[in-house]
């Protein structure tokens, strides 16, 4: 595997900038039934607590409220796994970076086959989205 193009994401190089970027990706994400629930500021996060400078990276927390019922009513559990994690950052070249986890893989790490076919579902619509931010 190369840490660089992780095989557990659909990655989008975009031309926006990072705010920009952030707005359609959110835009993207709800065309496809996610809401985002939680977004995380990394660069401003690391520099309240460490004083550290670090590039705009944002972890976007997504879930799809239909997709989240069924994985839970499967396995209560699987909410470690949830939501679906999106970073959007500067990709140094004057554009962003967008990563999308796939569900398959994170999933997969619960070991239950019920929850294939939730995992498949989210999977074709996160691709969806990472499409329709490539185009």
């Amino acid at each position: 595997m190369n840490p660089t193009h992780p095989d557990y994401a659909f990655r989008v190089p975009m031309a926006l900038p990072h705010a920009e970027a952030i707005a359609a990706v959110t835009q993207a994400l709800a065309a496809e039934g996610f809401g985002v629930l939680t977004e995380i500021d990394v660069k401003a996060t690391l520099k309240k607590k460490l004083d550290l400078e670090f590039r705009d990276y944002v972890i976007l927390g997504a879930c799809n409220p239909h997709l989240a019922f069924q994985a839970l009513s499967s396995e209560l559990e699987v909410g470690l796994l949830l939501p679906c994690n999106v970073i959007v950052y500067d990709a140094g070249t004057g554009g962003s970076m967008v990563s999308i986890v796939d569900p398959i893989a994170m999933l997969a790490a619960a070991g239950n086959e019920g929850l294939r076919p939730v995992a498949e579902e989210a999977r074709v619509k996160l691709a969806r989205v990472a499409d329709a931010l490539g185009a």
